[in-house]
């Protein structure tokens, strides 16, 4: 049985697709919805495009309602109406599947990463502040165009991390369905750790701090550890 989140997600990350449907074929390499395994854990991947570019690490995100966020906090909010729901970071969610996925392609070093955040639903991006790309569906194209610099890599050595990620890749159902579990069960807990003012990164407590932008819970063992969390959030 596939879960409401699962299906807006799929909707999401297929309007996302066809945005990458317009690359040309012999300059790009489009994987979509990707599972990889690592020594930390398993790492879904929404969208990855090796090209000589460098390698395009997307998420996808099919919200409604207002954003608002930093690339620095730990979560983000989604304002609808007077409902307020706040969400994982999207740009350090993804910069954990990069790490992942330079693990997974351990080898290839020298490749340039490029971290993109899309929203591909009715979201308005109300209050964004980021260096790393946060875009709509309909600008993605146009993004990878402008930052993507010059070629750093051959055709032959796109082909080469295209094949290594087709061997690595997962592709099992079971599998996808269990990793899909694990991360339920971790925004559970650190929710719950949350909650109990205890840092889910370290274990340290939580404590209140003032910083340019107001009140937030840091973590007492900064620096460290520098989880934040929204004073409001818990």
């Amino acid at each position: 049985m596939l879960y409401a989140p699962k299906i807006k997600g799929y909707i999401g990350e297929s309007r996302v697709a066809r945005q990458l449907d317009k690359l040309k074929d012999e300059e790009y390499k489009v994987f979509n919805d990707v599972l990889i395994r690592t020594g930390r854990g398993s790492s879904q991947i929404d969208h990855i495009v090796i090209s000589i570019y460098g390698i395009f690490v997307i998420e996808t995100k099919n919200y409604s309602g207002w954003i608002h966020g930093n690339e620095h906090s730990e979560y983000w909010t989604q304002s609808h109406y007077d409902v307020k729901t706040k969400f994982r970071n999207p740009i350090k969610q993804n910069w954990a599947h990069i790490y992942a996925l330079k693990e997974a392609l351990s080898g290839f070093e020298r490749v340039k990463y490029h971290s993109i955040v899309v929203f591909a639903g009715s979201a308005e991006l109300k209050n964004v502040r980021s260096q790393i790309p946060v875009v709509y569906d309909h600008q993605l194209f146009r993004t990878i165009m402008d930052i993507r610099g010059i070629p750093s890599l051959s055709i032959k050595q796109v082909n080469s991390i295209a094949d290594r990620l087709n061997k690595v890749k997962i592709q099992d159902k079971v599998a996808k369905m269990e990793h899909y579990h694990q991360v339920q069960n971790h925004v559970r807990e650190c929710k719950s750790k949350e909650k109990s003012l205890v840092c889910p990164r370290c274990g340290g407590s939580l404590v209140v701090r003032d910083g340019p932008y107001g009140r937030f819970y840091g973590c007492s063992n900064y620096p460290k550890c520098e989880y934040k969390l929204s004073y409001g959030a818990r």
